[in-house]
């Protein structure tokens, strides 16, 4: 499954930084442009699959970029902004926007945000990952040689995240982060848990498969 990249359009370092991040982890490829003419050229260069636009930006503000952009591409945008005023976010998405987030915002709900926006203007079908795993992001299923695993929700989000990035190792403080509710109350238990009982569900299907990998002292890795 190649990784979907995601353009972030922010003049401070700090904030892009954070959200190149979160974007990583969670499986996509962030790129960054630090004004409007950059973005600009970097959407018509090769356009992302969505675009995290500040508003406040030097030169063209992100109102005039979103409209320039929306001259020649479809492309999903969703606004960031300090600004609160309900003026300020119709006119944010009559511009074009797709999705309007304020500041100060929690990097997780930028993910959800992203997530929700991506599902809606892309349509989505079966991924394959390689010639074991697939994922239905429609139908939050993971199909492993074929067949359906028996997942419950959380299970799902803890394998999507772990085969979206093949060979990476996420700690459980990054499972934890990453693959549960922000209002669930978990532990590094939990995760262990999910993973015994998902190795438990693999097997099944693939019984000489070890695709969920421990590595000790630090969490798992997807990998075949």
């Amino acid at each position: 499954m190649s990784a979907q990249t995601i353009l972030i359009v922010e003049d401070e370092a700090t904030i892009a930084n954070i959200l190149k991040d979160y974007l990583s982890r969670a499986g996509y490829l962030p790129l960054h442009a630090e004004n409007g003419l950059q973005a600009i050229e970097m959407i018509q260069r090769e356009p992302p699959a969505l675009v995290l636009l500040d508003l406040m930006l030097p030169g063209l503000d992100g109102l005039s970029i979103c409209r320039e952009v929306r001259k020649f591409s479809n492309l999903p945008i969703i606004m960031v902004t300090a600004r609160v005023e309900e003026v300020d976010r119709l006119i944010g998405l009559d511009s074009g926007a797709d999705d309007y987030i304020c500041k100060p915002f929690s990097p997780r709900e930028v993910m959800a945000r992203v997530t929700a926006v991506l599902r809606r203007t892309h349509p989505s079908e079966v991924q394959p990952v390689n010639s074991v795993v697939e994922i239905d992001e429609e139908s939050q299923r993971i199909n492993i040689a074929g067949k359906r695993l028996d997942l419950t929700p959380t299970e799902y989000r803890l394998l999507r995240l772990l085969v979206s990035r093949p060979g990476r190792i996420f700690s459980r403080a990054q499972i934890l982060d990453l693959a549960y509710p922000e209002s669930e109350d978990v532990s590094d238990r939990i995760v262990d848990s999910h993973i015994k009982n998902i190795r438990k569900k693999i097997a099944v299907l693939l019984p000489a498969a070890d695709l969920l990998h421990s590595v000790y002292g630090i969490g798992y890795r997807f990998e075949i």
